[in-house]
């Protein structure tokens, strides 16, 4: 069983920043993937970042190199910094985690980012 908290979430203006913070209950060095998914209202949820236990990251295609995923091992915790913030990046913000390749995955609650002037 994974837990997952994540935190950072709020309104933001357009082209301004804000860090998601996910703590899990096991530790980030060990699992086998962890990363951030988000869900906009009417579409499906979609992969934001994610990191792997190789060392491979992988970003989402409209991430087009405003985000970076990092992780801090001896706090078990994983980030999400966002910048140059849009409109369409608003959407409730979910942590995902998996011990192994054909594992379970595990879900955190949510954070809302809403991106508006």
């Amino acid at each position: 069983q994974v837990q997952l908290v994540e935190s950072g979430g709020g309104l933001v203006q357009p082209g301004g920043s804000l860090r998601l913070s996910c703590v899990a209950s096991v530790s980030t060095a060990t699992i086998y993937r962890i990363g951030w998914y988000r869900q906009a209202p009417g579409k499906q949820r979609e992969m934001v970042a994610r990191m792997l236990r190789s060392g491979n990251i992988n970003y989402g295609d409209f991430v087009q190199g405003r985000f970076t995923i990092s992780k801090d091992n001896a706090k078990n915790t994983v980030y999400l910094k966002m910048d140059s913030l849009k409109p369409e990046d608003t959407a409730v913000y979910y942590c995902n985690a998996a011990q192994g390749p054909y594992s379970n995955d595990y879900w955190g609650q949510g954070t809302q980012v809403t991106v508006s002037s």
